[in-house]
């Protein structure tokens, strides 16, 4: 009775009609893709992958976001607890040295440890020289199997976990802990029975970006030989040139991402705590004692060794080592920027439209945030195949400004609900007052949109712009698939040349790629360290 007194109340106001656009622009490539599984037959590629690859892409898929979840959990909350309780030698470095993976792709931390953890790669040689072995006379771990690639996922993805975490155990009831360390509970228990609990829908949030990233992942998969639905999407285009087919398998992985999504919203609904007290406190910190304190320095510094230091600095030896095989990328450079900057340019101006319309409730204004955050969920394989079938349909090819607008319009349906959150939160921090002030002036919806809560939202826009342009840079499968023809980017240049096994060529490009992701990252960073007041190091 209620919604349908709400759809009987709707007006369509000024402001409605650049949010539905910009909904629409945003759900096309997904329903298109969803329609084409749904009601496309497939033929005899979708037979053929049906009867002999579909069980080994949903069991690598499964298996991956299995493992990468349990390796994330594992490092990513125990630094979370220690760099917010505990006080230690270089815990306020550690704090934001922890994100810096964020910036480096999971195809990019692939190739370098692929290299690191060679038959020819440093390690594997060192044993080698000292045991003077052959390479049948001891075990080594196999970076090109299932495990391998969770490994590498995990280390480019689990800061998702460790920034919510870190929140959530900010923000908890220090009453509750002081009471349960006032009845004599030990840091672990206090841990485990306190701290935890009201932190897991947090961490679950975290978690499930990190497996929605996982499931998209395409450039690690393939190049370390893990067979996922990602990687058997892109190949049912590229190699079967089959859509219906590619869609079929699109289908399996929208399921997989929505259960996802489902298990996070029922573990956020039922899981959490009431906060006892109404006053904010800032967390006390315990110092460890000097043995303790150095163990806890050397855990958050081997998890960001393992994580950062180490696969970049094997790039960089690469690129320093082998400069005479490495390839100009300057074309490839060029390509980038017109590519990723259209796609942020579309997005930005998407994200724009939604932040303001989110300041005013409304249905199309809840349509098109959903929408958003819908398209940011769904893998950029299954996106740029809806692309590819919208053009289909209307008979345009995928050649010159054709391709360039396509995948603009993928970037943009991917990734605009990570432009549009940093003006969300600056529209948040303003006073309502504002807007009913403009309201009672007689300023229709669009008028307030333009005059009073733009210039507000502009102070969040460069981190949006930034985010944004940064996301389309990094991605490859879209990329590989709308891409024109001879319009290589460097996402595209270190895929062919790691695929080649040419991993020296890759260098360079991949470093570039990681060089463009640390400056938003190193901006997330700041402003997380300045927006809790009270904090102290």
């Amino acid at each position: 009775m209620s919604a349908l007194a709400a759809i009987r109340r709707f007006r369509f106001r000024s402001i409605d009609g650049p949010a539905l656009l910009a909904g629409l622009i945003i759900a096309v490539p997904v329903v298109v893709t969803l329609f084409a599984g749904l009601m496309n037959g497939g033929g005899e590629a979708w037979t053929h992958i049906r009867d002999t690859l579909l069980t080994g892409y949903t069991t690598g898929t499964l298996g991956t976001l299995l493992l990468t979840a349990l390796m994330t959990l594992a490092v990513a909350v125990p630094a979370a607890w220690l760099v917010t309780m505990y006080q230690f030698p270089g815990r306020g470095l550690f704090e934001w040295l922890l994100i810096l993976p964020l910036a480096a792709p999971g195809y990019v931390l692939a190739y370098a440890y692929a290299d690191l953890m060679g038959l020819m790669g440093p390690f594997q040689t060192a044993i080698r020289d000292v045991t003077g072995w052959t390479a049948r006379d001891y075990w080594f771990p196999d970076m090109r199997s299932l495990p391998g690639l969770a490994f590498v996922l995990t280390c480019a993805l689990y800061p998702y976990v460790y920034l919510t975490a870190r929140a959530a155990f900010v923000s908890q009831s220090v009453c509750a802990l002081e009471a349960a360390r006032s009845l004599g509970a030990s840091s672990a228990r206090r841990f485990w029975q306190v701290a935890l609990p009201a932190a897991r829908p947090a961490i679950a949030a975290g978690l499930a970006l990190t497996l929605m990233e996982a499931a998209a992942d395409y450039g690690a998969a393939e190049f370390l030989g893990v067979p996922t639905l990602t990687f058997g999407i892109v190949r049912a285009w590229q190699s079967f040139g089959e859509p219906a087919a590619a869609a079929r398998l699109a289908l399996v992985l929208v399921v997989i991402v929505i259960a996802l999504i489902l298990t996070e919203r029922h573990t956020r609904g039922r899981a959490g705590s009431q906060q006892s007290s109404t006053r904010w406190r800032s967390v006390s910190r315990a110092r460890l004692p000097r043995w303790a304190g150095l163990g806890a320095m050397a855990a958050c510094a081997l998890l960001f060794l393992t994580t950062f230091v180490l696969p970049m600095s094997r790039l960089v030896w690469l690129v320093m080592e082998s400069q005479d095989q490495i390839a100009p990328i300057g074309r490839a450079l060029v390509n980038t920027l017109i590519l990723a900057g259209s796609g942020a340019a579309l997005a930005f101006v998407l994200a724009m439209v939604i932040a303001l319309t989110a300041r005013q409730s409304g249905l199309i204004a809840g349509f098109a945030r959903l929408m958003a955050s819908t398209g940011y969920a769904i893998p950029g394989a299954v996106l740029a195949l809806g692309a590819l079938l919208v053009m289909g349909y209307l008979d345009i090819t995928l050649t010159g400004a054709g391709a360039i607008v396509a995948l603009a319009w993928v970037y943009a349906s991917r990734f605009t609900t990570s432009g549009a959150e940093p003006m969300v939160a600056a529209l948040g921090r303003a006073p309502a007052s504002m807007g009913y002030a403009a309201e009672s002036l007689g300023a229709s919806p669009l008028r307030r949109a333009v005059s009073v809560d733009l210039p507000v939202a502009l102070s969040g826009a460069m981190a949006g712009a930034l985010i944004l342009f940064v996301e389309s840079l990094k991605e490859l499968p879209a990329t590989l698939m709308l891409r024109p023809f001879n319009w290589d980017t460097l996402s595209v240049r270190a895929n062919a040349y790691a695929t080649d096994e040419r991993l020296a060529a890759a260098a360079l490009p991949s470093l570039l790629i990681t060089l463009a992701g640390l400056l938003p990252v190193i901006l997330l960073s700041w402003r997380l360290s300045h927006s809790r007041p009270g904090d102290t190091q």
